[in-house]
Order: C-alpha cells, then sequence, then structure tokens
C-alpha cells in the first residue's frame, strides 16, 4: 500500500509499503483417529499460515458509495472519515473517481488475514454387533457412520466450494442434471483471464507488456508458488464433472439427458486440457475422488495419455450433443469440434517440434479433420456486416443488444461467428472488469513487433512492400496497412469515443454528426507510442457494465486451425484449403488484399509457415493465444527474451513531439524500449507445480529444472 511515510506530501513509490502475499508461507494438514468398543471417530485437518488477502474491488462492502449505481452499507452511516472524524471505519462517501480510485486499491483497509485451519472431514461410525445382524439373518456386516466436509474455522473466507446436490433424492430428473450442468459454464476463460495476469493472458507474452509493472512470467522470473489454484480449481472442477457421470450412469428417468452428459464429458476435456497446457503430465481422474482415494497419491500419468483420455471425452461429448444447442450460450456438437481442433492443433504441434513426427501428425490429421466437420456442416460464419465495411473486426468485440455499432438494430443474434462465448449483459450477468477503460488508449505497453507483423494491403510484409510508408510522421506506418490495424489501434490526431459521458457516441454519425461534440483526440506520444483500440465501447454505458460477450472459441480460429494443422501435417498447403480457411479471415476486412497462396509466396520470397502464425497472430490479438502459440511451437526461447520496443522515436516526428523520451534508452534503430532484460528458459515451458501439493502427494514430482534451490 501507500502511506506518506516521508511527509512531503505525495505518494510515490517511495512511499509503497508490503502488505504480504496470497500464497500461504505455511501449508499443514494432519489426522486423528479414535476407537472405542464398536464406536469410532476420526477427523482430517488442513490449513494454512502467514497469508494475506486482498480484497479486490468487485467486492463493495470495502467502499461505501463507490459509484452512484451502488448502495452504501448500513454499518457505515454515520462512521465514515471526515476531517473531524479521521478514525472512522469506512471511507468517506463520494463518488468522485480520484478518491475513489485510492478507496479500492491494496491498502490496509481492503487487506485481510488469510490464515486458517479447517476440519476437512471428520467421521462418526458405529459396527452393529454380530450378533443382532445374525439373529436378523440379513446381512453379515454393518456399520452406520455420519460425516461433515469442510467445517472451517479461519478468518478466510475464500475456501472451497462444495458440490451442494448430493446423492441423496436429487439426480431423479433431466432438471436436476441441467442445473448441475449449469455450474459448468462458470469455469471458462472470460474478460478477467485476458486483462489479468492470468496463464493465458497477452500479459505473459511479447505482445503487450503491463504499463506500470514488469510481469513475472513474461520476463521469465516466475518462481515456484507454495499453492496454485490453477492447479486445485481444475481439479476440483473435474470432480464435479465426474460427479454428474456417475449419477447419470444410475439414472432411471425418461427425460433426456444427454445434454447434460455431454457437457459432463466436454467441461472434463476442457480441465484437463488446462492442466496439460500449463503443467505437462498431469493424473488423469475418470471417478469421483474423495480425501483417501488411492489416485490421490499416484504418480502423474504421461501427457500423451492425457491428450488421448482428452480426445476421447470430447468426442464423447460430440456423440451426446446435438447440432444445435437447445439455448443460448449452451454447447452443441460443433463446440466440441471445434475444441477438438485446438486441443489437437495444440499437441500436434507440441510434439512435432519436441522431435516426435509421428505423434505429432496424427494429431495433426485429427485437428485438420476437426476443423473441417466445423467449417462445412457447422453453419458458423464469420461477423461482416455490409455497413460495417472494413471495421467490422472492431465492432464484433463490443456488440451488445443496445446499439453499439453504427448499423443500428444489430444485435447479438446477428453473430454467428461465436461458437462458445461467456454469455454477459448489463443486468444479471456483468462482465465485472472494467472492460473499456482496462484497454482503450494508453492501457498497456504494446510491441512494435506486433505493429510491424500487420501486412501491407498488396498482401507483403512491411519489409518487403513497395507500398509502405515507414515512419517518418507519426501515422505513416499506418498507412496501406491490413485494415484490422486500425480496427485494433488507435492514430495519433484520431478522432474516438469511450462509454463515459461527454466521450461517447450519441447519433452514431461518427464526424458527420452529433457524435463529433463528444469525439476524444488520440495523442500516441505516451507509453509505447501505440494505442489499444479493441474491446473499446463506443457507447455510453457504466463502467463495469459492458455487456458484451467474451469468446472462448469463434470461428476465425477454427478457420486458422485448418490451415495450419493442414500445413504442418503435409508440409504444404493447396491454395483451395487457403481459400477456404485462412483467406476468409483475412478478407473480413480486406476485401482488395491479395489472398495467401503458393504463388504470393514463392515470387516475394516468403515462408507458408511464418505467414500463416503471422494471420493466427494479428487475428486472435488480445484474446489469450499468443503464449499458449509460442510454447507449442517451441520459439518462446527466441521471441520472449527480446527486447519490448515501442514507437521509432529518432528522426521521426515524434523526436520534436514527444521530447521527454529523449532520455529513455532506445535501440540501434532508434526504437523506443520499454523492456530490456528479459529471459527465458527450458523450464518456462511448463508452470513448476505448488509446493502444497507436493507435500500432500510427493510421487507427483516437480516438473523439469524446476527444483528448489
Amino acid at each position: 500500500m501507500f502511506e506518506d511515510s516521508n511527509n512531503d506530501g505525495i505518494l510515490d513509490f517511495n512511499d509503497l509499503h508490503w502488505l504480504g502475499s496470497d500464497d500461504p508461507k505455511i501449508s499443514y494438514s494432519f489426522n486423528l483417529g479414535l476407537s472405542w468398543n464398536n464406536f469410532d471417530f476420526s477427523a482430517v485437518f488442513q490449513g494454512a499460515g502467514k497469508r494475506t488477502i486482498f480484497r479486490a474491488q468487485d467486492n463493495n462492502w470495502t467502499v461505501p458509495m463507490r459509484g452512484v449505481y451502488y448502495n452504501a452499507t448500513d454499518q457505515s452511516v454515520g462512521n465514515t472519515w471526515s476531517p473531524e472524524h479521521q478514525d472512522a471505519r469506512y471511507p468517506t462517501y463520494t463518488n468522485n473517481g480520484t478518491i475513489n480510485n485510492y478507496n479500492y486499491t491494496a491498502s490496509s483497509w481492503t487487506a485481510e488475514d488469510g490464515a486458517y485451519l479447517r476440519l476437512k472431514n471428520v467421521t462418526l461410525g458405529y459396527n452393529v454387533p454380530a450378533q443382532l445382524l445374525n439373529s436378523a439373518k440379513l446381512i453379515n456386516s454393518c456399520r452406520l457412520y455420519v460425516t461433515g466436509l469442510s467445517l472451517a474455522m479461519t478468518s478466510c473466507l475464500d475456501l472451497d466450494p462444495l458440490d451442494q446436490l448430493a446423492d441423496g433424492n436429487i439426480w431423479k430428473s433431466s432438471d436436476d442434471f441441467k442445473y448441475f450442468a449449469n455450474n459448468f459454464y462458470g469455469w471458462t476463460r472470460d474478460f478477467t483471464h485476458i486483462y489479468n495476469d492470468a496463464p493465458h493472458s497477452d500479459l505473459r507474452s511479447d505482445l503487450i507488456i503491463p504499463l506500470n509493472s514488469t510481469n513475472a512470467f513474461s520476463h521469465g522470473n516466475n518462481s515456484i508458488t507454495n499453492s496454485d489454484g490453477n492447479y486445485t480449481g481444475n481439479y476440483n472442477n473435474i470432480r464435479r464433472t465426474n460427479l454428474l457421470l456417475k449419477n447419470a450412469a444410475a439414472y432411471t428417468g425418461n427425460e433426456t439427458i444427454d445434454q447434460y452428459v455431454g457437457e459432463a464429458h466436454f467441461f472434463r476435456a476442457y480441465c484437463h486440457f488446462e492442466l496439460v497446457q500449463l503443467f505437462g503430465d498431469v493424473i488423469i481422474v475418470k471417478e469421483v475422488m474423495d480425501i483417501n482415494s488411492p489416485e490421490m497419491n499416484q504418480s502423474r500419468n504421461d501427457r500423451g495419455d492425457v491428450i488421448d483420455f482428452i480426445i476421447q471425452d470430447i468426442r464423447d461429448a460430440a456423440a451426446k450433443l446435438p447440432e444445435i444447442a437447445p439455448e443460448n450460450g449452451r454447447i452443441n456438437k460443433y463446440t466440441a469440434y471445434a475444441f477438438l481442433s485446438r486441443v489437437a492443433l495444440y499437441e500436434g504441434t507440441w510434439q512435432k517440434f519436441r522431435g516426435n513426427e509421428t505423434r505429432g501428425k496424427d494429431l495433426l490429421d485429427i485437428a485438420a479433420d476437426a476443423a473441417k466437420e466445423v467449417i462445412l456442416n457447422g453453419g458458423y460464419e464469420l461477423f461482416k456486416p455490409a455497413a460495417l465495411s472494413d471495421m467490422a473486426y472492431k465492432y464484433l468485440f463490443t456488440l451488445e443488444d443496445a446499439q453499439s455499432t453504427p448499423l443500428a438494430g444489430l444485435a447479438k443474434s446477428n453473430n454467428k461467428e461465436y461458437i462458445f462465448y461467456r454469455r454477459h449483459d448489463n443486468d444479471l450477468s456483468r462482465p465485472n472488469i472494467n472492460i473499456t477503460h482496462g484497454s482503450v488508449s494508453n492501457a498497456f505497453l504494446i510491441n512494435r513487433k506486433l505493429v510491424n507483423m500487420y501486412l501491407c494491403n498488396d498482401g507483403l510484409p512491411v519489409e518487403k512492400s513497395t507500398k509502405f510508408q515507414a515512419y517518418a510522421n507519426m501515422t505513416s506506418e499506418f498507412q496501406n496497412r491490413d485494415n484490422r490495424m486500425k480496427n485494433c489501434f488507435l492514430q495519433n490526431d484520431e478522432k474516438y469515443w469511450i462509454n463515459d459521458a461527454g466521450c461517447c457516441r450519441i447519433d452514431w454519425k461518427g464526424m458527420d454528426g452529433e457524435d463529433a461534440k463528444n469525439a476524444l483526440t488520440c495523442t500516441a506520444n505516451h507509453g509505447s507510442g501505440y494505442q489499444n483500440r479493441k474491446w473499446g465501447t463506443e457507447r455510453e454505458v457504466i463502467d463495469y457494465y459492458e455487456g458484451y460477450d467474451f469468446p472462448i472459441i469463434r470461428y476465425a480460429e477454427v478457420l486458422l486451425n485448418y490451415a495450419e494443422a493442414v500445413f504442418e501435417r503435409d508440409g504444404s498447403i493447396s491454395n483451395a484449403d487457403l481459400d477456404l480457411s485462412l483467406n476468409l479471415v483475412r478478407s473480413r476486412v480486406n476485401p482488395e488484399m491479395p489472398g495467401l497462396s503458393n504463388e504470393l509466396v514463392n515470387n516475394n520470397g516468403l515462408n507458408m509457415r511464418t505467414e500463416i502464425r503471422r494471420e493466427r497472430t494479428i487475428e486472435l490479438y488480445f484474446e489469450g493465444f499468443r503464449i499458449d502459440d509460442l510454447k507449442r511451437w517451441k520459439t518462446a526461447e527466441t521471441e520472449m527474451p527480446q527486447d519490448i520496443l515501442g514507437i521509432k522515436w529518432t528522426g521521426t516526428e515524434f523526436e520534436t513531439s514527444w521530447g521527454t523520451e529523449s532520455a529513455r534508452a532506445k535501440n540501434a534503430e532508434g526504437c523506443l524500449i520499454m523492456e530490456s532484460g528479459r529471459t527465458w528458459s527450458e523450464k518456462n515451458y511448463l508452470l513448476p507445480l505448488p509446493t502444497d501439493q507436493l507435500q500432500l502427494n510427493p510421487s507427483l514430482g516437480q516438473n523439469p529444472n524446476w527444483a528448489v534451490n
């Protein structure tokens, strides 16, 4: 937290105080057992110590009157800060963002002691005397018992959630299975996973970095943690899918439960794949396990076996799921095939670029076939309303049922591109993250490497195209480029809108209408000099209330999966296959740009693999793919250690308009160096297993080169 400890009247990094870490410094467990006559008693305790929890900004109890749309807590009345009442428990009532920005960032007010001890399992049993059973002549032995789970003695409220549906009088109707399966949809990626420091976020890659801090994973200096919610959370979720499948096997009702059985197989595969991507070899869990299950102490399965299990689970899901989902947001048969194309492409290239060509080719064949099934039969299409012209890509990501594009009447139902997505709306299912202000303009630092990837409109890279206008002025590099570049980035002096009153669209006519009154002007002389606009809405809507959906799998990815799988499987790809897939993505907002073809590659000294990867990188920018792609291609050791660069400053208009950067380090080309000293080693391809899991099950073993010093 910040405290003006040097009494200079300024809060800066000289006033930074360490509050603690969410990683427990102490993790422990113990058990005990007693028996007397025919009675027995056992208990398992588990706990953690020296842990600090940050109650983040979504916990609104911390800040009364945080915004005009939040109610103040009753207990704060008469007990808020004022000059006369400086020892009050609660911050002052205000919706002034300047003040509230301090109120809901880390401080001793939002930090809590997270140490806890919980009675995780307790059982009291009674063995019925044999003489009573013999006289009844019914059974040989009988034990009656009562058990309880996770009774907590703790100051921490963040214990793992429990399954509320047990094996009693539920699981009798299809609705029981439906309501249980509804919970699976909350496990997927969402806006929080790309905006925050999450495993798949581009912030952990070479494309973007945080504005005012260094990302440990991106920089290559992350360390072994005491615990990891990515590990335990996925296994908790797998247990829930297995619980549904277990009860489905005993279901005798007349209503079909195929949809929900298919969903259980799908999400079990989804969670196992998350584990493989992060940790490599992991334990396959097919049954509902308890704390005493022998599987809890087994060694990890080889990643190849886990992938085979995942593929079978996805195929089992596809066999149960309908071609058309029964409700918006639910998965269908083609969602399973789309996900299969992702899984098989990931592992196929992982194996290929680590020397296992045969295994890689088999998996790439699966990926290509699965993607083609979606392409030919899924009924999906790229979002490209003619009225949105070359800006359709931008508005795809901010589409709401309220007017959110210049085309009136366009709603989410017009989007046939999202195959699997997290549904959001302004009221019942908000994304719970400040999307627009967290992305537009100078929200993070964009690497020049990414910007240089965008082709010129003749289909050639900047280093080969005669259409490239170089860097003399602050907008010249934007000229004659792939139109996705202007869909994703703001140019200097460009007019734009955000979600704030007075800064939003009015009549959706742009600079030819009332919108001009509210237009902001981009100034590129801050950050890295490149300003993001992807994910930012232009309509007036309160922060955190943006209602657009988050795409987990969209049709564009499937098209790109197909092109890459075919090329990597065969070592080549036909123009017909490129036109069936990748070129549809390229031409969405670039109808005049030449498509990728073997002739274009051969005549201009290009490399087909490089061009396929280029297309994937720019199309899926800021959606959580880049770091996974670098890992599976095994190019992270080359790409990740490179400096993060900003605009070319020396010898350009920036040199005179942005003089404050004269002292910043620059490379030989005269480009701003935003971050240097980045590293990457072989161990970084997988995360380390957390120490608490190794203590609970030493048979797991640590990932290569992650030995504790």
